[in-house]
């Protein structure tokens, strides 16, 4: 009989990378959209750093990905994980296994819990393992730790990258607000793509040629009280003046919500949902990722409550917990308040919970956990949007128990629309119709709204085209339309001119 031989099952495991390869070797990274990617760039290479954001993936990464790794991981993991083997066979017929091996490192991400984002890394390395690249080194950013001990001092973590990479996120998310309420409207199509890149590239540079400060206090003060970024975002919004729009163009706003990769990025892996939505008339309302960065402040505060320690150290913990959300809360208005407080404000993240409390527990974490029902009841009883459009990945359990949950809101609320779309990757006639069928009742919605406020207030579409004239401001993108108890933007507009100028 013929002896058969295993081998026990070993974690992934890198070697070291260390600070003196720091000038030669490259850090890859991704997964974000191409304007936070940016920026993070811009950080990165401030410190030190040589850095390259992965390409956007595509229908090609997707069948790269189904070829190498396990048939029932999720639709994010099989974009990502086919992304990057296709960039490394890239470069490996460039340059050799040795070489990109030894001269590339990539970072990624990854948490515990219900999803399988915790497993991301192995996939990546089961899959890079298949091309050769069993020697590449991953370093596994964690939400609550980095596994770093064992993989060298060359990634410093410390407050300088930490507070830059959160400054480059708020900053993209609220150039990404200015570019979905701008590009609906405008009259030049292609203009706010073009303000937008030229906007990137300016706080690229802004991030990169940033001080570098010495220590660690330093770097805290130093972000929390440099004019450094609202400086630069004074001319950034000065450039979005330049583009002029067309608020009487009556259009359903839709909320994005769902898994994070999913609703956060752009291209081939959400089906590019939100610009077909953008050419089948809608105002896309993007999910910020600052959003998710608050929410993390959330899980440990309640932990610390659940302990019932009555301790100083507890108390002190809570308090200073508390206080770091609020100073993040407070830059994130300050930096808005630069570029004219036309980006959202974030939404309350005890309201989020007490809106989700009856539906969704708030301890079911995993994914977004309660956000999903919360942030969807927060644009239905404020009125922020018309339309939900929840993406779920095809195999994703947190998003799974979301959709559930979505069913006893639903019957609570019948007049919320929502879209739950399945992703796949390989189904987007099925999901985009589905999502059509629901942005007809939007736009029926959306129009009947403005009607009712035109005849509401007494005004016309002539009447404000007659001020408009007069008064050409009206007609910039950095004119802001305050929320007046509606959700599209064209009857917040038209009732704004009718308070402003009388009625006609």
């Amino acid at each position: 009989m013929q002896n058969v031989t295993f081998s026990h099952y070993q974690t992934y495991k890198p070697n070291p990378f260390t600070a003196n390869e720091r000038r030669d070797v490259t850090l890859l990274y991704g997964g974000l959209t191409w304007k936070h990617e940016t920026l993070i760039r811009g950080v990165l290479e401030n410190l030190g750093y040589k850095a390259e954001a992965l390409p956007n993936v595509s229908r090609r990464d997707l069948d790269t990905g189904k070829e190498l790794i396990d048939v029932g991981a999720c639709c994010p993991t099989i974009f990502t994980t086919g992304n990057l083997v296709n960039l490394m066979k890239d470069k490996v017929a460039n340059q050799g296994v040795e070489e990109v091996a030894k001269k590339f490192v990539f970072l990624t991400a990854g948490a515990c819990g219900p999803c399988r984002f915790g497993q991301y890394h192995q996939s990546y390395s089961m899959a890079l393992d298949s091309i050769g690249l069993k020697e590449f080194r991953m370093l596994l950013l964690a939400q609550d730790q980095l596994f770093q001990a064992s993989v060298g001092d060359g990634l410093e973590i410390n407050l300088s990258l930490s507070l830059g990479l959160i400054w480059a996120i708020l900053v993209a998310d609220l150039l990404t607000d200015l570019e979905y309420m701008t590009r609906p409207y405008e009259l030049n199509p292609g203009e706010t793509d073009q303000v937008l890149k030229e906007s990137i590239d300016h706080m690229y540079r802004i991030f990169r040629e940033k001080p570098v400060q010495s220590n660690q206090w330093r770097a805290l003060t130093w972000h929390l009280f440099t004019d450094h970024f609202v400086r630069a975002l004074r001319e950034v919004h000065a450039k979005w003046t330049a583009i002029e729009v067309d608020r009487l163009q009556v259009r359903p706003k839709v909320k994005i919500t769902g898994e994070f990769w999913l609703q956060t990025h752009e291209g081939d892996g959400n089906y590019n949902i939100k610009r077909w939505l953008e050419r089948e008339g809608a105002e896309v309302i993007p999910p910020p990722v600052a959003v998710w960065l608050d929410y993390l402040f959330h899980p440990v505060i309640s932990e610390l409550e659940h302990r019932n320690d009555k301790g100083r150290s507890a108390f002190l913990r809570k308090k200073t917990l508390a206080a770091v959300e609020r100073i993040y809360r407070v830059t994130y208005n300050r930096l808005r308040k630069a570029l004219g407080y036309l980006p959202n404000e974030l939404p309350d993240q005890m309201e989020l919970k007490k809106l989700a409390e009856p539906f969704f527990h708030f301890e079911l974490r995993g994914g977004e956990g309660h956000m999903l029902i919360g942030k969807a009841l927060h644009a239905y009883h404020h009125k922020k949007a018309h339309m939900i459009c929840e993406l779920s990945p095809y195999g994703c359990m947190p998003n799974t128990m979301s959709v559930g949950a979505m069913a006893n809101v639903l019957g609570r609320y019948p007049e919320l629309l929502y879209a739950p779309i399945e992703i796949k990757g390989d189904a987007e006639v099925h999901a985009l119709s589905r999502c059509q069928m629901i942005l007809a009742e939007a736009k029926q919605r959306a129009k009947q709204e403005f009607d009712n406020a035109l005849r509401a207030s007494n005004t016309s579409p002539s009447a404000i085209r007659a001020h408009e004239r007069s008064h050409p401001k009206l007609r910039q993108a950095t004119f802001r339309v305050p929320h007046l108890g509606h959700a599209g933007t064209s009857t917040n507009y038209a009732l704004t001119l009718a308070q402003r100028f009388g009625n006609a």
